[in-house]
């Protein structure tokens, strides 16, 4: 008795095998029910099955791509769940291990099409970010120090508090950013896109702004010491000072409101090359 237990575990353990056995044995008891049927009436009973078989595979092509569809649904839905998952157990985290699986989870999400993505507190720095799609997500209080952002998509992205200190943001697109007090230290902005983002005291402290595009943005109290504004575009800036702009490295072709220039001129003329 133990010895056919074991030999049945043995079976049941492999599907493909208990499969095949089943099939043959279903096979056996269905041909030996018919075979009445093939010897006295063959040509209508042929018919019947070839009609079964149109009707089987009409089944297959219409119920088994539904069940298909549906499980693959159900297996992305899942992944993506699995993503954000991993996304916040590694929140607050503050290792490289965190940092680069994080970054992972993101791009995986950005290969389903997802990218508002819930980074609150997270700890990204000196990772690869170049290219990823974070629009409208939130990365508040987020730590993405040092890393690369070149042409990413942080467009209406909640950014408060949030440090890229030393990071490259090359041509990143931050349009409608909620930036308010955000840390951009000693960070490459270069032809980045600021329109409409609020800064509200933002730290520029230092940073490379060329040809950065900050029209209609809100920068009251943000930092520019040191910055380089050189073919800046602050044309319609809210909030924009002389006083601020006193502290910066250079002006030189940058854009700004008719009102706010002439006080350039008249206040700031080294700045601007007049």
């Amino acid at each position: 008795m133990k010895k056919w237990m074991e030999f049945y575990n043995s079976i049941i353990e492999k599907p493909l095998l208990t499969s095949t056995i089943v099939l043959i044995c279903v096979a056996i008891l269905v041909i030996s029910l018919s075979l009445q049927y093939y010897i006295r009436d063959f040509d209508t009973f042929i018919q019947q099955v070839l009609a079964e078989a149109h009707g089987m595979i009409f089944d297959i092509a219409v119920i088994g791509i539904l069940i298909f569809w549906l499980n693959q649904n159900g297996e992305i839905r899942q992944r993506i769940r699995t993503y954000k998952d991993e996304i916040d157990d590694f929140r607050l985290w503050e290792s490289e291990e965190a940092a680069f699986r994080t970054v992972g989870n993101i791009k995986r999400l950005n290969r389903h099409k997802i990218h508002e993505i819930n980074l609150v507190n997270c700890y990204l720095p000196r990772t690869n970010l170049n290219y990823v799609n974070l629009a409208g997500s939130n990365l508040n209080s987020s730590n993405v120090s040092q890393s690369s952002l070149i042409e990413a998509n942080l467009e209406n992205a909640r950014l408060n508090q949030t440090n890229f200190e030393n990071s490259n943001l090359n041509q990143a697109n931050l349009k409608g950013a909620y930036a308010s007090g955000a840390n951009f230290k000693d960070a490459f902005l270069i032809k980045s896109q600021f329109e409409s983002a609020f800064l509200i005291k933002a730290n520029f402290n230092n940073a490379f702004l060329m040809e950065a595009n900050l029209q209609n943005c809100y920068v009251m109290g943000a930092d520019f010491e040191n910055a380089s504004l050189y073919k800046a575009d602050l044309r319609g800036a809210k909030g924009l000072s002389v006083e601020q702009l006193s502290k910066v490295k250079t002006l030189y072709l940058a854009r700004f409101d008719d009102e706010i220039l002439a006080q350039i001129k008249t206040n700031l003329p080294e700045l601007v090359g007049t």
